[in-house]
């Protein structure tokens, strides 16, 4: 059982909710900047994947430099809050010049790679036995947060964009200050090694870890693109299906929080059948909805069309947990926290070619055939996991 005191978890866990707020908060309010700046349609794209760059180029910064192990991780954590929200807030003054706005995201996801990766570390450091319970929890927490613009839009329709960025970065700040004064450092907290270079030859080699990363490779080649793309998809049904008042960036929070859920209940299937078996689940179902997509979209009422948007949003993001709690069980031992930067920022990276693809076609595709690309992810997931469906430990 955890020492943690009760409120240790809740408050990691609305830290980093608030911290990671402004992940997608360009996205929430790009219609705003299309309609007032003039914007290009593939802005959507670039400035999603501005941030991935943002958030891969930081990670290896503060893996190389151990930030996060020659300073308290609760410091770090305030310190990229207070960052993050500066660059979030940055938008306000680059006007419609796409080389500061893309600027701005790029230092707001350097800045997250001091929130998300940190927040973990901060509940390792209090956990132990319970670890993946705390982790499951830990995502669900990044799904709400970065859904958590389309919710602010969303509900406050009259607001102007600039005030919706000027929330999001408040909210952040708060998310730091919370975790700051409430969470100490916990008894559990280790000193990381260095990131090492040279596990990139090494970590591959090992069948389990090499299967567990593929997997975990198809699916953010998925994710990401999913989450950026859904307010898109949602106009163009409404525009099929003739619907004339549609809050967009409500619904778009809706699918995108859903997937909080589907985090929660992964983790706790996994105690029963394994996260191996999760994983390839949830993977499967969110691949058979891309393939689905066209046929959804044209075929079914609203309702209908929301609520497999819903199951979507559950299932795209659900396995994510299982994918690196395998990722940690079979790493090398000896260079675990190597193993898991270089899988990460491999996985991330792969997500903005996915984004950009998407990004491309946007204009030669109709949007309700675009999620059709994201397929080969999925199915390229589901056949590295397989041999660990049959292993025990998995």
């Amino acid at each position: 059982m955890s020492t943690a005191p009760r409120r240790i978890l809740p408050v990691i866990a609305v830290s980093q909710l608030a911290g990671t707020s402004f992940w997608f908060a360009g996205n929430a309010v790009l219609p705003n900047l299309q309609a007032e700046l003039g914007l290009p349609q593939r802005a959507l794209g670039d400035m999603t994947s501005a941030v991935q760059l943002g958030f891969i180029t930081g990670t290896l910064v503060f893996a190389l430099l151990a930030i996060s192990d020659r300073y308290s991780p609760r410091a770090t954590f305030l310190v990229c809050a207070l960052l993050g929200a500066a660059s979030n807030a940055a938008i306000l003054v680059a006007g419609g010049a796409m080389p500061l706005l893309l600027a701005s995201r790029f230092a707001t996801g350097f800045f997250l790679a001091g929130i998300y990766p940190v927040g973990m570390k901060i509940a390792s450091g209090w956990f132990q036995r319970d670890l993946g319970k705390a982790l499951g929890l830990l995502v669900g927490a990044l799904v709400l947060g970065t859904a958590l613009p389309h919710l602010v839009r969303g509900l406050g329709q009259t607001f102007a964009w600039q005030a919706v960025m000027l929330s999001v970065s408040a909210v952040a700040i708060a998310g730091g200050l919370l975790m700051y004064a409430l969470v100490p450092d916990g008894p559990y907290l280790k000193a990381g090694a260095k990131l090492d270079p040279r596990a990139l030859f090494n970590i591959f080699r090992v069948t389990g870890f090499r299967a567990s990363s593929f997997g975990y490779f198809g699916h953010m080649w998925e994710l990401y693109a999913f989450w950026a793309f859904v307010p898109p998809l949602l106009a163009a049904y409404a525009i099929y299906a003739g619907i004339t008042e549609l809050n967009i960036s409500l619904l778009a929070f809706v699918v995108i929080a859903a997937g909080a859920a589907g985090c929660v209940i992964g983790g706790y299937l996994s105690l029963r059948i394994g996260s191996a078996r999760v994983a390839f689940v949830q993977l499967a179902a969110s691949g058979l909805c891309c393939l689905l997509s066209p046929i959804v979209f044209l075929t079914m009422p609203p309702a209908i069309f929301i609520a497999f948007l819903l199951f979507w949003g559950v299932v795209v993001v659900g396995d994510s947990p299982q994918f690196s709690a395998l990722n940690a069980a079979y790493a090398p031992s000896d260079q675990v926290g190597s193993a898991l930067t270089i899988a990460n920022c491999i996985g991330f990276a792969i997500s903005i070619v996915s984004i950009q693809l998407l990004n491309e076609m946007a204009g030669a595709l109709p949007t309700h055939l675009l999620f059709l690309l994201l397929i080969p992810g999925p199915i390229f997931g589901l056949i590295a996991l397989r041999p660990l469906l049959a292993r025990p430990d998995s």
